[in-house]
């Protein structure tokens, strides 16, 4: 279903005869053919994959592991924070500041014990020169209330060109508090880099599991409905994106949620999707390698196994590709690459894969 009633661009179908180099694969898309290779294989849940300058990878597992890649050579690196790794918490994104050649920052959100449950939190630390290490460790943000659910976490952070960082938090499975200005279930939460524990700037939001800026420094999410209406949002400060009262889908049970789809006050999606896709990971391209995908969006899908590309005209939503559908299995991270290359992690193959073209 679409929500702008647009036309809708035609599903990635046809596979080429694979390449021997490194098992990499040559795949058709809409407008042109890809390369798509393993980079990094054995993964255990991976979550996450940032970029440091220079080269080399930083690949987090849910598991509560973080690995530096580089030059075909893999570490674990240690001083991370101890994570709360049971249903779908544990250690979640990682992202390498924009000054990390000056600070050697990054930021990590993941799942923190609570007392008898646990809730989503941001830790900034130091990454040691041979990268084996984290030091300065310091807690960002602790979401308000943990809770004894082991899911919705949300969970990705974007370093805002204001210079706050933004963090999602999942409704923790208790939709009700995403209503709720006293919680921050089913929040975006505003943090200074400094810390000081975050402020409320959206909410009315399910589990959002992908964030990107776009080229003028729009925030933009993407978060699981129930059953049908996950959604893409554009974030703004104060606003409130409906969830548990309106949405596009239907509850597992088959009942309707809250009021329907429409409510004064409470914000339409940019997009969404029914039946649901299953969305982990956003990123929104530069057009570096591929300029007729410049400002579009990228979105894995878990249940579907492919890349959801989305033909964007400013806040409009055109029209969709699905990308390597069936090929890999249960897309959970997209970013781009310094050099524009795509990287995406496929959890059910455990692996780091690289899209350049062919």
């Amino acid at each position: 279903m679409w929500a702008t009633g647009k036309r809708i661009i035609a599903t990635l179908l046809l596979a080429l005869p694979s390449n021997a180099v490194f098992g990499a694969t040559v795949l058709t898309h809409d407008t042109g053919v890809v390369r798509i290779a393993p980079i990094v294989d054995g993964l255990d849940e991976p979550w996450a994959v940032g970029f440091l300058p220079g080269g080399g990878l930083l690949i987090t597992e849910r598991g509560g592991t973080l690995i530096h890649f580089k030059d075909g050579i893999r570490n674990d690196v240690s001083g991370i924070p101890q994570v709360s790794a049971k249903g779908q918490g544990g250690l979640l994104d990682v992202v390498v500041a924009r000054d990390f050649a000056r600070t050697r920052t990054v930021f990590l959100t993941f799942a923190e014990s609570r007392g008898a449950g646990a809730g989503t939190a941001l830790a900034s630390a130091h990454l040691s020169q041979d990268a084996s290490k984290l030091t300065e460790l310091h807690i960002l943000y602790r979401q308000k209330y943990g809770s004894n659910t082991t899911r919705h976490f949300g969970s990705r952070v974007v370093e805002g060109k204001d210079g706050f960082l933004y963090v999602t938090v999942g409704d923790r499975g208790d939709r009700l508090k995403a209503q709720s200005l006293a919680h921050h279930n089913g929040k975006v939460i505003r943090v200074a880099r400094g810390g000081g524990g975050g402020e409320i700037y959206s909410y009315g939001h399910r589990n959002p599991q992908g964030a990107a800026l776009d080229a003028l420094g729009h925030l933009w999410t993407v978060e699981h409905g129930p059953k049908g209406g996950d959604e893409v949002n554009r974030p703004e400060h104060g606003k409130n994106y409906g969830w548990p009262v309106i949405s596009y889908g239907v509850h597992y049970s088959g009942k309707k949620v809250g009021e329907g789809t429409h409510k004064d006050g409470m914000e339409q999606p940019v997009f969404y999707w029914d039946p649901s896709i299953a969305p982990s990971g956003m990123m929104i391209y530069s057009g570096k390698l591929w300029p007729e995908w410049q400002g579009d969006i990228f979105v894995g899908s878990l249940k579907f196994d492919m890349i959801s590309r989305l033909d964007r005209e400013g806040d409009r939503i055109m029209g969709e590709e699905r990308l390597f559908k069936g090929k890999y299995d249960r897309i959970r991270d997209i970013r781009e690459a310094p050099d524009g290359s795509i990287y995406f992690l496929a959890v059910g193959d455990g692996a780091l894969y690289r899209i350049v073209p062919e």
